[in-house]
């Protein structure tokens, strides 16, 4: 899920295009499931030797919306399992959950923490106890701060110490774990943490080429890792694909920029074994022999988050030549102000389908709202389901055009911690009241728990 843009105008039309039929074309054996993300749900930030995150260090410097931190979130640390019981009532085959670094690793390298390495345990074994898979995520943003002090991605070590986490993992978890993601979506939080002008650039361009040269290098480690240690693993890496689309044909050139920074970055070096023509010359003082190879071994599918497409503007005085830019008026919306666009959806998957030739996993799509509980207690997000049924509808119209999709998980089973956005933007099948805790299913759990069922019994 990106950070940002938390705010949109939910006053425009909501028609969310061709009304597509939802699972005609599904393959036998697709796979239902959710997603979250650690520092999103678990809160216990503190606890159990935890380490600081490069996002605690955000948060608690006030950059979140509302100085919202990640102290707490949906306390899924304490409460996980009746999280669990959630995704067995809404029936879905897989749970995509991921590690915190900081929680294993406190300093990000050397000694290990038993206390957090044991909460995994705990949830693993109750998710398998639920019926469930686990599809185990090495790395959602949650950077250990100790590391980023000795500058992080931009340097080459960090690499290496992934790769150290990730021998971790595999030892400890991968009796039981057999589906691993090294990243999510690197492109994210390289752009937004080290490429854009704002309160998450904190370094120059250069530094931006290094970390992506860095994150490349240590998916490439992590994969060796886990093909040695884990018997009969299945390795990808998720990706956050969207169409760059000009605002005006002037715009071109700068759309095609954003693509190969947004698009390829990673998932061009790590599929296909080269970088996007745009980058190259950039990336190059950091190339060393055999690198490309490293990078480039061999995944077992694509994963995909997908939520709109992104308006690009030329940016003459920005160092990537490209700015995100304003919609055209005449584009729906959801209510924090992405784009709705299923036709954009259903191009992508076949575009991903035929450049990189792997089964592809959506592994996040989801409506962005500001939900509230009515007079009886209940959330009816009816908006939320019209987006999801165009959504799910568009990827069937992909597969019977051809493209090998075989799972879709939502974002997210809870209402989370939103990044920037903080507690304000909720995507959750489950509305969360933060002050007490108390989980509600929304109508969307509802009519997704329907969707799985009629499609696991056709």
């Amino acid at each position: 899920m990106l950070p940002g843009d938390a705010t949109g105008n939910s006053k425009r039309s909501r028609q969310v295009g061709p009304d597509y039929p939802v699972i005609t074309a599904l393959p036998r054996g697709f796979i239902w499931g959710v997603s979250t993300s650690s520092f999103q749900i678990e809160g216990a930030a503190r606890e159990d030797g935890r380490g600081l995150s490069v996002w605690d260090s955000y948060c608690h410097a006030g950059q979140a919306a509302n100085g919202d931190t990640g102290d707490v979130a949906c306390d899924h640390y304490h409460r996980y399992l009746e999280d669990i019981g959630l995704m067995q009532r809404l029936g879905v085959q897989a749970y995509r959950f991921s590690v915190a670094w900081p929680r294993v690793i406190p300093l990000g390298r050397g000694a290990p923490n038993e206390p957090g390495l044991a909460f995994y345990d705990r949830l693993i074994d109750a998710i398998l106890a639920a019926g469930i898979e686990p599809w185990l995520c090495l790395y959602h943003w949650d950077l250990p701060q100790a590391l980023d002090d000795l500058g992080g991605w931009t340097v080459r070590d960090c690499a290496g110490w992934f790769a150290d986490y990730t021998a971790l993992v595999a030892a400890r978890y991968g009796d039981r774990v057999k589906r691993f993601a090294t990243f999510n979506e690197p492109s994210i939080f390289t752009m937004f943490g080290l490429g854009f002008g704002g309160k998450r650039a904190t370094s120059s361009i250069e530094t931006l080429h290094s970390a992506i040269h860095h994150i490349n290098l240590a998916h490439g480690m992590a994969v060796e890792v886990l093909r040695a240690r884990v018997p009969n693993s299945s390795v990808g890496a998720i990706h956050n694909f969207q169409a760059c689309l000009p605002l005006t044909p002037e715009d071109r050139q700068a759309a095609e920029r954003c693509d190969a920074y947004w698009n390829r970055a990673f998932a061009d070096p790590q599929c296909l074994g080269v970088y996007p023509e745009q980058m190259l010359a950039a990336i190059e003082p950091y190339l060393r022999a055999g690198d490309l190879a490293q990078i480039g071994r061999r995944v077992d599918w694509f994963g995909l988050n997908h939520y709109s497409p992104v308006y690009v503007k030329a940016g003459a005085s920005d160092a990537l030549g490209f700015v995100q830019n304003s919609k055209p008026a005449d584009i729906p919306l959801t209510p924090n102000g992405w784009p709705i666009m299923p036709d954009a959806f259903r191009d992508t998957l076949l575009r991903v389908a035929s450049r990189y030739a792997l089964p592809i996993y959506v592994l996040e799509n989801g409506m962005g709202g500001f939900d509230e509980l009515d007079q009886n207690g209940q959330v009816n997000d009816s908006d939320r389901i019209a987006y999801l049924r165009a959504y799910i509808g568009a990827l069937n119209a992909a597969v019977s055009a051809g493209a090998d999709v075989r799972g879709y998980f939502v974002w997210s089973l809870l209402d989370n911690f939103e990044w920037d956005a903080g507690y304000g933007v909720r995507f959750g099948l489950t509305y969360v009241d933060y002050p007490t805790q108390r989980r509600i299913p929304k109508a969307s759990f509802e009519w997704y728990r329907n969707l799985i069922k009629v499609t696991r019994n056709k």
